[in-house]
């Protein structure tokens, strides 16, 4: 018995110094290297500790982008277009309303965001920027009978800028009171866009609880566009620790912002994506996100890009109609495909082609 633990010994002293030469090689090699060789392979290595979880992520990410749309993916009949300040300014008169109403025609819209402030800082709305405010509400009920027509709210916020100060009551009251003269010039909804609103801003969804009232008290919807989803936890930290920009909503906020509200339209472009294929996959990953922190009782917009930039941010080229659409379809099949109250919401007219509004069609409401 003891030759046999010697002998185990002595093989386990054996494999152990075999096993130790090619680290004392190693060792020796590294000792010989020059300070700056041993600098260039530090920095190499902890370049690939950074990228290796980014290419992995990248890689789940394109697979979003994988597979066919449903055919049931398609439109619900809840779509919804931002159309810009010339409606109620004075600039666009009846035959811009027949127009409309012939661009729209058979389509899957069912919400105007027309542009109708912008707020004052202090949160009020002066008359005199939307003079021509009733006359559109009249004339588009006219010419689109079952169309939502809602007045689009919107400033910059603080603090990131030196504008609207949610966190302050007097400014919220303010707010409230221009939600009630929207609802006078006879909108049948108000839709906030106030950016950037970081999450967790209790200001934020003070607010949506003092205007849910007032818009539910006159049968009026209560909208607000929001967002992009963190696509990476705590994403939205990182970029204001970095940047001190804030992008991304946390899916929590996102899901205590569709809580107080009738309709979100998520403003799923200037995504920063490099090639259509991540532009889409981008697209379905935002819109299952958005759908698991959307209450089945409210309006889903996904939001596409009706308007051309090439720049960081935002590159024309990768935010195709075409493939924010097949992206959105992809998602909508995964997560929830027959949810009724779902839409996509084109950002905006004024900057739209006559591409944009054929790749729509052909995408979404064929």
């Amino acid at each position: 018995m003891t030759r046999i633990r010697t002998s185990i010994r002595d093989g386990a002293r054996r494999a152990g110094t075999a096993a130790a030469a090619p680290l004392r090689a190693l060792r020796t090699r590294w000792r010989s290297w020059s300070r700056w060789r041993k600098s260039l392979v530090v920095a190499l290595t902890a370049l690939s500790v950074v990228l290796v979880p980014i290419g992995s992520a990248a890689l789940a990410l394109r697979l979003q982008y994988v597979g066919d749309p449903s055919p049931e993916a398609r439109t619900r009949g809840r779509d919804a277009l931002w159309l810009g300040h010339a409606w109620v300014d004075g600039r666009k008169g009846d035959a811009d309303v027949a127009v409309l109403a012939a661009r729209l025609a058979g389509t899957g819209i069912h919400d105007l965001y027309v542009h109708t402030g912008p707020l004052e800082h202090d949160g009020s709305l002066p008359p005199a920027v939307h003079p021509r405010a009733r006359w559109f509400v009249e004339a588009a009920h006219r010419a689109l009978p079952g169309v939502r027509v809602q007045g689009w709210l919107g400033d910059e916020v603080k603090p990131e800028k030196d504008a609207l100060d949610l966190e302050d009551a007097a400014t919220r009251e303010r707010v409230t009171a221009s939600a009630r003269q929207v609802l006078d010039a006879g909108f049948d909804g108000v839709h906030f866009d106030m950016e950037p609103i970081r999450p967790g801003s209790r200001g934020w969804l003070a607010l949506l609880d003092q205007v849910r009232p007032v818009t539910a008290g006159r049968g009026a919807t209560l909208s607000v566009a929001a967002p992009q989803i963190d696509p990476l936890p705590y994403q939205h930290n990182i970029a204001i620790a970095l940047t001190d920009h804030g992008k991304w909503w946390d899916q929590a906020y996102f899901a205590a912002t569709a809580r107080r509200v009738d309709q979100i339209a998520v403003m799923t472009y200037d995504s920063s994506m490099p090639t259509e294929g991540f532009y889409g996959a981008y697209n379905a990953y935002q819109t299952e996100l958005a759908l698991e922190a959307t209450p089945a009782d409210v309006d889903l917009v996904m939001g596409l890009p009706f308007y051309w930039e090439d720049k960081w941010g935002h590159w024309g080229h990768a935010e195709t109609v075409t493939a924010g659409i097949r992206g959105i379809r992809l998602g909508l099949g995964r997560q929830d495909l027959r949810r009724p109250n779902f839409g996509v919401g084109l950002y905006v007219d004024f900057a739209a082609t006559e591409e944009n509004w054929a790749d729509y069609r052909r995408e979404w409401v064929r």
